[in-house]
């Protein structure tokens, strides 16, 4: 079967969004030959059922059955019908909405919305049954004048993401207590803050642990001894991958030209660009573009 590009259908526009910081709402399907991409303001929750594939970030994933879906503002993702029905629910909201003090932990961080964390579960049918039921209560709770149902529905927000934590395998889960694990999480944060790309006109300034350490500052040395320590890797590590994956996600959803990626992720020139991709990926750029049938 061919496949088809979902959109989706919004009944209300981004500013009240904003203002709100929640919406939640029935998803209705609309086929589109064009892919959806979508990188806004908001984290989003979605139960789906039915045959479709994820495309997150440079990734795609393909499901059939009933799945939750964790989707970051910071990275592009888009979906394809790949059977006739779809159903399910969604839920729009900001991190401010949710983060009710400053002591709160970055849904950044999270394994759930985090780049390289897992966005996808797949429900058994009591599950399913159980995330549903979740949903229809948000959804019915947001039209009511209960004074604290903002209180209510982000506790509803809360469960879900509790939820699928638990079905997280354990070794995803690292507390840290050192320095070092303090200065690493603060570059982490600090190279994901500068994600997405959303114009060329804004192109990226942080691309060397140099840079990094500067803006958070400490010593060049003491950050590439800490981030090695806590992750494993060299800084160069994290900031290559990220571009790279950067890249790849413009490459994917966009129809920038290769001399405008570039120049957006900081290269003077597209051939270092070019350079830098082939030399990362064994591949060039070009051959990262998307065709649609």
């Amino acid at each position: 079967m061919e496949s088809q590009y979902v959109t989706r259908k919004y009944d209300f526009n981004t500013d009240e969004l904003k203002l709100k910081g929640v919406k939640i709402y029935e998803i209705e399907p609309a086929i589109n030959p064009v892919p959806s991409y979508s990188r806004r303001d908001f984290y989003k929750i979605c139960l789906v059922s039915g045959n479709s594939l994820v495309h997150y970030a440079d990734k795609s994933i393909e499901f059939n059955g009933t799945i939750l879906f964790f989707a970051n503002p910071h990275i592009p993702y888009s979906s394809e019908l790949l059977a006739k029905e779809q159903h399910g629910y969604a839920c729009l909201f900001t991190e401010d909405f949710l983060k009710v003090n400053e002591r709160s932990d970055s849904l950044q961080q999270s394994p759930l919305f985090k780049i390289g964390g897992t966005p996808v579960f797949s429900l058994n049918n009591e599950q399913g049954v159980f995330m549903t039921t979740v949903f229809q209560k948000m959804m019915a709770e947001q039209s009511t004048d209960y004074l604290f149902k903002n209180d209510l529905i982000r506790n509803y927000i809360n469960l879900i993401i509790h939820e699928a934590l638990r079905m997280q395998p354990v070794e995803n889960f690292i507390q840290y207590k050192s320095a070092a694990a303090r200065t690493t999480s603060l570059f982490l944060d600090l190279l994901e803050r500068q994600f997405p790309i959303e114009s060329t006109d804004s192109p990226l300034q942080l691309r060397t642990a140099r840079h990094f350490a500067s803006q958070l500052s400490v010593h060049t040395n003491h950050l590439n001894r800490s981030v090695k320590e806590v992750t494993g890797k060299p800084t160069t590590a994290h900031i290559t991958e990220r571009i790279i994956s950067e890249a790849k996600a413009l490459l994917h959803h966009t129809d920038w030209s290769i001399a405008e990626i570039a120049y957006a992720l900081g290269f003077e020139y597209p051939t270092y660009f070019n350079n830098y991709f082939k030399r990362m990926t064994g591949t060039i750029p070009k051959s990262q573009r998307l065709t649609t049938v």
